[in-house]
């Protein structure tokens, strides 16, 4: 039985109706680009085949009943006129922060809901971001509202801004919106604007979660922007897109070395992200394997956020799959995940190099993915 399926029967079996839509929204991995959304410079996610599924069916008053079928006790209600954080439920805020941002903007009436998803939790691969645009995707089919994939990331973004209270960027809900099957999107994170690369069949996308804990990721996070807005306060600039290498040679002698380094990351990162992007359309692996290197080694020693074992991890696989494909950390950093994008004969490979050598060199089992880029939400392709 399918996945819908098995949601259509539970969503039938609880609220005693057929759910009138089922919609779907992807998690996501970023390829390229990393550190750079809230500088408003570049980033190169693709959507990946896990994420949420959400039945909906109308209702005639202003109650929404929501049912997440991945919890526990996963049952929350509450009023359209009335909506307030649920402390014992924090999942629910998600769904409550989408409508509240939606409401003041379209009118709607109440909602049965009822969500389930397969996105790895913990991993990185935005869990949060996949469920507010398959929520947002669910009421705009059953009201016929008319919003667009950018509307639909710009209002789950504030949702998680403002009613959930994580500063996230863009970019994960935008490839959740936007995403295209068989091709990683490049989206401008101060426009918005956004354009579609292939990634070539003979390739999968391969995500490896270290599963090292994370430490102090939300204050070395925080610090890291505050050191960006530092440097491009240094320079002159309103964020660290309007800089370039030159210019950031030219005020080094203005700020600390470590303010330098931070800087220097987002610079070339967001160069190498635009150059990513014109190698794989011109199907450029060796080159797609030069700059996956070079921002792993940047993550590493100028923004200084990777790990021993995630280290370890992309050598791993850099030693199988060599300038055939590329290797780097993916995700906020200390920890998380590993991206690779391996050619298909070598997946196996990759697997068995993983599974002799990980654990033996950090006492850590390792989770892996073997992935396909596939259509957002909100995609003409959906």
């Amino acid at each position: 039985m399918t996945e819908i399926r098995v949601l259509e029967q539970a969503f039938e079996g609880h609220f005693r109706r057929t759910p009138e839509v089922v919609e779907h929204a992807p998690g996501r991995v970023n390829l390229i680009g990393e550190h750079t959304d809230y500088n408003e410079g570049f980033v190169f996610p693709a959507a990946i085949n896990f994420g949420t599924n959400v039945a909906a069916s109308r209702r005639d008053d202003q109650i929404v009943s929501v049912v997440a079928l991945d919890f526990s006790g996963g049952v929350s209600h509450f009023s359209l006129t009335d909506i307030q954080s649920d402390p014992a439920q924090p999942w629910s805020n998600y769904v409550r922060g989408v409508l509240k941002t939606l409401a003041e903007r379209h009118e709607f009436s109440g909602m049965n809901l009822m969500i389930t998803g397969n996105v790895p939790q913990g991993a990185g691969l935005s869990s949060s971001a996949s469920l507010e645009i398959a929520i947002l995707k669910a009421v705009a089919s059953l009201y016929r509202l008319p919003i667009s994939g950018v509307d639909a990331a710009l209002i789950g973004q504030r949702a998680e801004n403002e009613f959930v209270g994580c500063a996230c960027g863009i970019m994960d809900q935008m490839v959740s919106a936007l995403g295209q099957k068989d091709n990683a999107l490049l989206i401008d994170c101060q426009s918005l604007s956004y354009e579609y690369h292939r990634i070539d069949p003979e390739y999968q996308i391969v995500i490896v979660n270290s599963n090292v804990k994370r430490g102090l990721v939300g204050s070395e996070y925080n610090l890291r922007r505050e050191q960006c807005e530092q440097a491009a306060k240094a320079m002159g600039v309103d964020s660290l897109r309007a800089a370039n290498q030159a210019m950031l040679e030219n005020h080094s002698d203005v700020m600390p070395d470590v303010v330098f380094r931070r800087a220097r990351h987002v610079i070339s990162e967001n160069e190498r992200t635009l150059a990513m992007a014109r190698a794989l359309e011109n199907s450029d692996y060796r080159q797609v394997s030069r700059l996956m290197e070079e921002s792993h080694r940047s993550m590493r020693n100028d923004f200084e956020i990777t790990v021993e074992p995630v280290d370890i991890l992309v050598s791993i696989i850099a030693n199988v799959i060599g300038n055939r494909g590329g290797v780097r950390m993916t995700g906020g950093g200390f920890g998380g995940c590993v991206v690779a994008l391996v050619p298909r004969d070598l997946v196996g490979p990759v697997e068995l190099a993983i599974a002799r050598e990980y654990y033996a060199r950090t006492g850590i089992h390792e989770t892996l993915y073997v992935c396909t880029a596939e259509s957002g939400a909100f995609s003409e392709e959906s």
